[in-house]
């Protein structure tokens, strides 16, 4: 495969996108676990929002993974193993993931990568809005759970809307 020398005003750029491909790559995979444990669990409506949010990630990662190979790097990632615990604390667990991308890494990157003169910008925030998106429907989920239960809607089938451009999440009922 030819891949293209990487410019010095990409470097800092590259680094981030790779950090994010990592951290996306590995998000797709413990939220597609999570949602077989909910399932399993006969969380149904659970299992679809994780299902969602993982396809989500995907396609972060896959914009992360694009832009990589257009600035001259290779896409990357250690996917990490995944530990199982219930459906509550596994959403938990995803809901702290989420605020520390949306928190402090894809701020950093696009603080870092404002003055730079590629495509990046827009894929970094396309991702942040996407995160802000499902560390809210986790949010709005882990209530939900905790206020009713066993029996809430949780148990329900949902069906979930993934925005094939930019990985937003919507609920489509």
């Amino acid at each position: 495969m030819l891949v293209c020398p990487v410019a010095p005003e990409n470097e800092v750029t590259i680094k981030n996108l790779l950090t994010a491909y990592e951290s996306e790559s590995n998000a797709d995979t413990l939220y597609s676990a999570y949602a077989e444990k909910a399932d399993s669990d006969g969380l149904h409506g659970t299992a679809s929002l994780l299902r969602a949010t993982a396809r989500s990630e995907h396609i972060q990662a896959s914009n992360n993974a694009r832009l990589i190979r257009q600035l001259g790097g290779e896409p990357e990632a250690q996917i990490q193993p995944v530990e199982m615990k219930t459906t509550l604390e596994n959403l938990t667990a995803a809901l702290v993931n989420q605020a520390n991308k949306i928190d402090s890494m894809y701020p950093r990157f696009l603080a870092e990568n404002w003055s730079t003169d590629n495509s990046a910008a827009q894929t970094l925030t396309w991702a942040l809005e996407a995160e802000r998106t499902n560390a809210r429907l986790f949010s709005e989920e882990i209530a939900q759970m905790g206020a009713v239960g066993r029996d809430s809607l949780a148990s329900t089938p949902v069906d979930f809307f993934v925005r094939s451009v930019c990985g937003c999440v919507s609920k489509t009922r």
